[in-house]
């Protein structure tokens, strides 16, 4: 047998925690058909030195929001030269499915927030969403989760209220059937609205649905002011109630009160691995986190999402409130550090990437609260930031704890048409690539669904 190709004299990590091999791996037909250390090696039409580099399986990203992203640019390039040949998809509560009809620019607005495009949706369900994927060939493959917003928006007249006995039944319904077609899990998004409205009741109802089949519960956590390792009580007490399986989502301390404070963190978790409960998290290598900025105003001010604010913003008495509510903090209180909060993406102002708010404030000549809430009136879900509120210690304790599992949480991305985007998209697993290709990678063959 001729291999199309022979890579020779590897460090080969195979993924199963023992030590580096050093042996040759033959591919054929685009699987491996040979590994070891033959003398003369086989034939290979193609034949490459990997001496003093380190060959492994293609990276799983298990946190990632290329939703869409994969849609309007199939290649993935920030994953694929990183070595992610899977992405999941669907976290934080978002995902781009279910859709109801006479909500559907409702769900495509609150994708936006993911820093895509506004996109639009042809599709109802799990089966729509995957074909739609299937034809756009993307170069990695996907695994999709189901997002409590947009189950919220999917099953509610309101998806910004309480919901009700019948919302629920409906919530469930939808996710049985999604997970049934073969999504993965369930993800909620309880800082960002309108997941962060539904209350532990309701969540617990929908991961016992992920219990019946064996799926995956990623939460982004309830994490406030005062309350960040409450957070992690309640997702624990969620998987014990219902005996589900907890994927804990990006795992960091961002009240500054809470700082320095890793390992009580970690115990939590520990505790409940010792207890016998199915518990993990994901954590990425930086100590600076990224959303949009929309999602810091509190949830009464978001109400309506990107339509609701600029309905309201007119309203002198609601925005006196709302820049009060703003002036107080973030998440129930958390402290603003106008300075740590940087802008990536501002839709038209390209001139606002890379500054702070505290800088754009000054700029101005306004107050930064202010600053903030304009930029979200006028550019809704779209406005990008960064904010610097974790420590180094905290980050590298959750990275080294055998619990953990590097995840982007990112989107994939191209090489060339972001602003300036957090690095965590092109920077968190090991580069396969040295400096930028002379032409765009382009997508492969067609990536293989879980249906």
């Amino acid at each position: 047998m001729t291999l199309d190709m022979l890579l020779r004299g590897a460090a080969v990590l195979d993924g199963t925690g023992g030590e580096p091999r050093r042996v040759d791996v033959g591919v054929r037909d685009g699987r491996i058909r040979y590994l070891g250390t033959q003398s003369p090696p086989p034939a290979a039409t193609r034949q490459l030195d990997m001496s003093g580099l380190v060959l492994a399986p293609g990276f799983v990203d298990i946190h990632t929001h290329s939703d869409v992203s994969l849609l309007h640019d199939p290649a993935g390039q920030s994953k694929a030269l990183q070595g992610v040949t899977t992405e999941v998809v669907g976290n934080c509560g978002y995902s781009a499915f279910p859709v109801h009809p006479q909500r559907r620019a409702m769900l495509a607005d609150h994708l936006a927030r993911l820093g895509d495009p506004p996109t639009a949706l042809g599709w109802t369900d799990y089966a729509g969403y995957a074909d739609a994927l299937d034809a756009a060939r993307p170069a990695i493959n996907v695994a999709v989760l189901v997002g409590h917003s947009a189950l919220r928006i999917a099953a509610m007249a309101d998806p910004y209220g309480p919901a009700g006995p019948d919302d629920v039944d409906r919530m469930r319904h939808l996710l049985d059937a999604a997970l049934a077609a073969g999504a993965y899990g369930m993800s909620t998004g309880l800082t960002h609205t309108p997941s962060a409205l539904g209350d532990t009741a309701e969540v617990s109802a929908l991961v016992a649905v992920c219990a019946r089949h064996d799926a995956l519960y990623a939460t982004h956590a309830r994490a406030a002011a005062g309350r960040e390792l409450a957070a992690i009580d309640e997702a624990i007490d969620t998987t014990r109630a219902t005996g589900g399986r907890l994927q804990f989502s990006h795992l960091a301390l961002n009240d500054p009160e809470y700082w320095g404070r890793a390992t009580d963190a970690l115990d939590r978790f520990d505790a409940a691995r010792a207890e016998g409960l199915d518990v993990a998290f994901d954590v990425y290598p930086y100590d600076a986190s990224s959303s949009a900025l929309i999602q810091y105003l509190p949830p009464w001010v978001q109400d309506g999402g990107s339509a609701g604010l600029r309905a309201n913003a007119g309203d002198l008495d609601w925005r006196r409130r709302a820049l009060d509510a703003v002036r107080a903090g973030f998440f129930g209180g958390i402290p603003w550090h106008w300075d740590r909060v940087v802008v990536t993406a501002a839709g038209p102002y390209h001139e606002l990437t890379g500054q702070s708010l505290a800088a754009i404030a000054t700029a101005r000549g306004h107050a930064p609260e202010r600053v903030l809430l304009d930029l979200c009136v006028e550019l809704g879900d779209t406005v990008q930031v960064v904010l610097h509120y974790r420590t180094e210690a905290d980050m590298t304790a959750f990275l080294a704890h055998p619990l953990s599992i590097v995840g982007s949480d990112g989107n994939a991305l191209p090489l060339a048409g972001a602003d300036k985007p957090h690095p965590r998209a092109f920077g968190t697993f090991p580069a396969s690539w040295a400096g930028t290709p002379a032409t765009p990678a382009s997508s492969g063959s067609p990536a293989r669904y879980t249906r």
